[in-house]
C-alpha cells in the first residue's frame, strides 16, 4: 500500500503575495498555458509510475526483499530535490529562458534514458535462468527519477510565469491532476496492459502468451514522446521575461541555501523535524511490503495495481470533505485522531496476507474477497489523507510568508524522507526476521544464497519459511507505532499552541 511522494512549489515563490486564495481566476487566454502544464506534469508522472510498477515485475522474478528495499532508493530523488533546487533557480541562460534552461535539456535526457532502458531492460530484469541486475536497475531508475525531479523544480518555477498573476492557483491543480495521470498510466495502466492474464481475458478474443504492450514498447515509446515533446516546446513557447517582484527576496545560491540553514536552525523546526521523521515508523510494513506480500500470496500483480483506480474520486473527495476539520488553528488534531486507525491497518492487512492463500487459487480472486480488499484499502487511505491534509495545512498555518515557498519545501522534504526512510528499511529487514528451514537438512536454516542453494543440491531439498519477518515486522511497528503516539501527540500540542512568531525566520521589519 503505497503511494507517491507529495510535491510544493519551489524557492522561486518568494512573495508571501497569496496568489490563489484571494484572486478571482479568468482561464480566457492561459488554456494553452494549462494545457502545456498539464502535459509537462503527466510526463514527468510517468517515470514515478514505473518506479511502482518495476517492483510488482520483480516480485514475479524471484528476488529477495532486501534487493526491493535497494531498488526502493529510485524512490529518493523527489525527498532530496532540496539540495539541488537553488541552483536549478539560480543558474540559468537569460537568453534562451529561466526555466527552459533546465527543463529542454532534463528532458531530452529523460527520452534519451527511456530509450536506453527499452533495449536493454529485459536483459537487466532477468529471467528464469539469469537474475535481475538489481544494482544497475536501480542506478538507472534513480538517475531517471533525478532528472524527473528536476523537472519538476523547473516547471513549478514556469507554472508561475507561464499563467496570468490571477491564473497561478491553476498551477496546483496542473500539478496534481498531471502527475496523477502521469502516475496511472506509468503503473496501473502499463500493468493492466504488460499481463497476458488480464488482456486474454478482458481485452483479447485469441489468447497470447504475452500482453498487448511490453516494458521495452512502453519505455519506447514514451523516450519518443518526450523527445518530440520537447523539441515542440523548445521551439514554439516562449518564455516570459518577467522582472522580480519588488517584495520577493534575491534569491540566488548563497542566499537560498543560507535561508534553508536559517529555518532548519528554529528550536520549532528542530522538534517538528523529528516528528516528520519518525511519525511514519508504525505504518512502514503496511505501506512498503504489504503490495508485494499479497503478490506473493497469489494475487495478480495487475489486480493489485487496479485496486488504485477507485481511489482516484476517493483522493479528490476526501480532501474537501476534511478541508472543514483542519482549518482552524489545531489542524494537527485530525492528524492525531487518524494515527490509531492506521495504525490498527497494519494488524488488519497482516491478517490479510496470512488469509490470501487460502482464498486465491492459481491466480483466481474471487469477486467477494477482491471487493473486500478494495474497501479496506479505501478505509485505509481514508486514514492516509486525513494525515496528509492535516500536516498540510499545519504547514500552510506555521509558514513564514516572507521566505514564501522555501519554507513549505523544507516541510515537506521532511515529510517525504519521513516515508521513505522508514520505507526502505522495513523491505530491507523482511528477509532478516523471516525464520526458514531446509526440508532435508534441519541444521540448514537458508538465510544466504548459498545455503539456498546448497539445500536445493542436497536430496531436492526445499527451503521452508517457518516464520515470516513481514509478520514480526507488522507487529514491531504497531508496537513502535504506539509507544511513539504517547510521545508524539504531546510534541504536537505542545508545536500548536506556540505562537506565530516561534516559526519566524525573518522578522516582519526586515526581508532579506
Amino acid at each position: 500500500m503505497k503511494r507517491r511522494s507529495e510535491k510544493r512549489n519551489t524557492i522561486e515563490d518568494g512573495s508571501g503575495e497569496p496568489f490563489d486564495a484571494q484572486q478571482h481566476g479568468d482561464t480566457r487566454g492561459d488554456e494553452k498555458n494549462i494545457a502545456i502544464l498539464f502535459f509537462l506534469y503527466l510526463l514527468q508522472g510517468i517515470p514515478i509510475g514505473l518506479s511502482s510498477a518495476i517492483p510488482m515485475i520483480l516480485q514475479n522474478r524471484g528476488v529477495s526483499y532486501r534487493q526491493q528495499a535497494e531498488f526502493s532508493f529510485v524512490n529518493w530523488p523527489f525527498s532530496l530535490k532540496l539540495l539541488w533546487a537553488p541552483i536549478v533557480d539560480s543558474m540559468f541562460s537569460q537568453r534562451f529562458g529561466r526555466r527552459k534552461t533546465w527543463l529542454i535539456p532534463t528532458q531530452y535526457c529523460m527520452g534519451l534514458f527511456m530509450l536506453f532502458l527499452s533495449s536493454n531492460i529485459d536483459t537487466w530484469l532477468g529471467d528464469k535462468n539469469t537474475r535481475p541486475n538489481i544494482e544497475l536497475l536501480t542506478a538507472l531508475f534513480f538517475s531517471l527519477n533525478f532528472l524527473a525531479a528536476t523537472q519538476d523544480v523547473a516547471v513549478d518555477g514556469w507554472a508561475l510565469t507561464m499563467l496570468k498573476r490571477c491564473n497561478v492557483g491553476h498551477a496546483s491543480t496542473c500539478n496534481s491532476v498531471g502527475q496523477t495521470a502521469g502516475y496511472f498510466l506509468g503503473y496501473v495502466l502499463f500493468i493492466a496492459l504488460e499481463s497476458a492474464a488480464f488482456c486474454n481475458g478482458y481485452l483479447r478474443s485469441t489468447p497470447s502468451e504475452e500482453g498487448l504492450v511490453t516494458l521495452p514498447g512502453f519505455l519506447q515509446f514514451w523516450g519518443w514522446v518526450f523527445i518530440g515533446t520537447t523539441t515542440l516546446v523548445a521551439i514554439f513557447k516562449h518564455e516570459d521575461s518577467v522582472e522580480p517582484h519588488k517584495d520577493e527576496p534575491e534569491m540566488d545560491i548563497t542566499h537560498a541555501y543560507k535561508l534553508l540553514l536559517d529555518i532548519i536552525k528554529l528550536p520549532s523546526i528542530k522538534t517538528l523535524a523529528i516528528i516528520l521523521l519518525t511519525a511514519k515508523i508504525g505504518f512502514s510494513a503496511c505501506d512498503a511490503v504489504t503490495g508485494l506480500k499479497m503478490v506473493d500470496a497469489g494475487i495478480p500483480k495487475e489486480k493489485m495495481a487496479l485496486m488504485a483506480v477507485p481511489m482516484v474520486p476517493l483522493q479528490i473527495v476526501l480532501p474537501l470533505a476534511i478541508a472543514k476539520y483542519t482549518v482552524g488553528p489545531r489542524p494537527m488534531d485530525v492528524y492525531l485522531k487518524a494515527i490509531p486507525y492506521r495504525l490498527a491497518f497494519g494488524l488488519v492487512a497482516a491478517f490479510l496476507v496470512w488469509l490470501t492463500p487460502f482464498v486465491v487459487v492459481n491466480g483466481d480472486v474471487p469477486l467477494y474477497y477482491y471487493a473486500g480488499l478494495i474497501v479496506v484499502y479505501s478505509i485505509h487511505q481514508v486514514t492516509l489523507y486525513s494525515m496528509f491534509v492535516a500536516v498540510m495545512a499545519f504547514f500552510a498555518r506555521i509558514s513564514d510568508p516572507a521566505v514564501g515557498g522555501t519554507y513549505m519545501t523544507l516541510l515537506n522534504t521532511l515529510c517525504n524522507l519521513g516515508g521513505n526512510w522508514p520505507a526502505t528499511t522495513a523491505l530491507w529487514f523482511v528477509d532478516a526476521f523471516t525464520f526458514r528451514q531446509c526440508s532435508t537438512d534441519p541444521t540448514n536454516d537458508c538465510s544466504t544464497a548459498a545455503e539456498r542453494e546448497q539445500c536445493s543440491n542436497t536430496n531436492a531439498g526445499e527451503c521452508h519459511t517457518q516464520l515470516d519477518g513481514y509478520y514480526i515486522e507488522s507487529l514491531l511497528c504497531v508496537i513502535i507505532g504506539v509507544v511513539w503516539l504517547r510521545w508524539g501527540r504531546r510534541k504536537i500540542n505542545y508545536l500548536q499552541n506556540k505562537p506565530h512568531s516561534a516559526w519566524q525566520v525573518v522578522t516582519p521589519h526586515h526581508k532579506s
